[in-house]
């Protein structure tokens, strides 16, 4: 049990600076945040501006209840303690129906407490760095009385946002030359909006490091501090690779391939990293197939991994990919005869087939287009998309119609 006068002095100065806090960039969000009468959860990695999200969301409120649980005084916090702080919040705010909390996943039994405050008629937003954790938690508790979106990084539309720069500016060759630097700076800052505010890649690092220590390797408990570390700069230094659990057991020395599986597991449930599956017809032979891993913010894998360089196509691949994360899209890597980078599905058909590579050359133009086409075959697709640094054209093969545009402009597009 935590002492009540510490609940108090958190609470009053942790309003005062939330009610402060200026805002780095509006994020787009769904009017059901707000229309919903379910608890809404915005889950994320660390730093992301979840917290901004909620200020922005509490914009709609003329009054409401704050507390960020990621604060050391409440270290030894309860869910016991969860009535002294509703008495609190009354004593200090009186009656009110709006309640947001801040990184809650660190204390246990919190969906309890939710619950009975959303059976009372309160309005409840949420915010957590854990995928996984929470949906254990909402998927007993909280079951059907919830609505989760999660939150990435600024996307290279919202980079330009954040710095005023026109996007609109296709027109002229000055304008264009205007956007291509800023996606190579985007390429290098990525989309963390502390580290956008102060233009220091060193905050990257200890960001990273921060997501090691104290969303992994305190909160699952792990031992083995120097195996984990060596995985995940590997999985970072190695994106868009094929990678499967026991080449991984057998190249870096663990245990037993479930020991592989549960570390990737934990690096997910951060969002520090995501796996793309192969896609297949059955299900069995897609969840043995060899996966791909992406990592969460093109600056922070450029700020940490070894090696990147030899390969900065996968760094374009890689943005493609969150992009196609943050629209919600159902996607997979196509490996036939070809290799297809990412193929969407929709309902239960492919809709879409995307290449994704540098610059296309003589060196790669056949196999990046036979990959391609590979795919619109497989799916009986009509068109296909291959994204590049900077080449726009359209080509006919066979009877299919490829696409080729710059990244830039496409996530411009999006």
């Amino acid at each position: 049990m935590i002492n009540k006068s510490i609940i108090k002095e958190v609470v009053l100065e942790q309003n005062d600076l939330f009610r402060k806090k200026g805002i780095y960039l509006e994020r787009a969000i769904s009017d059901a945040a707000l229309k919903t009468k379910k608890i809404f959860i915005i889950t994320g990695i660390r730093r992301c501006g979840k917290s901004t999200l909620l200020k922005q969301l509490a914009g709609s409120y003329k009054n409401f209840y704050y507390l960020n649980f990621e604060d050391e005084r409440l270290l030894n916090f309860k869910s016991s303690d969860f009535n002294y702080l509703l008495e609190i919040f009354i004593e200090l705010y009186g009656e009110q129906k709006v309640i947001l909390f801040d990184e809650i996943q660190y204390i246990n039994g919190w969906e309890k407490f939710v619950g009975r405050l959303f059976a009372n008629g309160y309005k409840i937003f949420i915010t957590g760095s854990s995928a996984n954790l929470l949906s254990r938690e909402l998927g007993t508790a909280l079951t059907g009385r919830h609505l989760k979106t999660e939150l990435y990084p600024f996307s290279f539309k919202e980079y330009l946002k954040y710095y005023h720069l026109d996007k609109n500016s296709l027109e002229t060759t000055s304008g264009r030359a205007g956007l291509k630097k800023s996606f190579q700076e985007y390429l290098e800052y990525g989309g963390f909006p502390e580290v956008l505010a102060s233009r220091n890649r060193e905050e990257l690092k200890q960001l990273y490091q921060d997501v090691l220590v104290k969303d992994l390797l305190v909160r699952f408990k792990i031992k083995d501090d120097k195996a984990f570390r060596e995985l995940v700069l590997y999985l970072l230094s190695n994106i868009g690779a094929p990678i499967s659990f026991n080449n991984l057991k057998k190249l870096l020395g663990f245990k037993s391939v479930s020991q592989v599986k549960n570390y990737i597991g934990y690096l997910e449930e951060a969002y520090l990293v995501f796996l793309l599956y192969k896609y297949d017809y059955s299900i069995g032979k897609q969840m043995i197939n060899d996966r791909k891993v992406y990592g969460i913010d093109p600056g922070m894998i450029k700020a940490v991994s070894f090696r990147f360089s030899e390969n900065s196509g996968r760094y374009l691949e890689n943005l493609v990919f969150l992009e196609l994360k943050r629209q919600e899209k159902e996607i997979y890597y196509h490996k036939d005869n070809g290799e297809c980078d990412f193929i969407v599905r929709k309902g239960l058909k492919i809709s879409e087939a995307i290449q994704v590579t540098e610059a296309l050359n003589h060196n790669n133009s056949e196999r990046e287009i036979n990959g391609l086409v590979s795919a619109l075959k497989k799916y009986n697709l009509k068109e296909g998309l291959i994204l590049t640094n900077d080449t726009e054209e359209e080509r006919r093969v066979g009877s299919f119609k490829i696409r080729i545009m710059p990244l830039w402009k496409w996530l411009l597009s999006r």
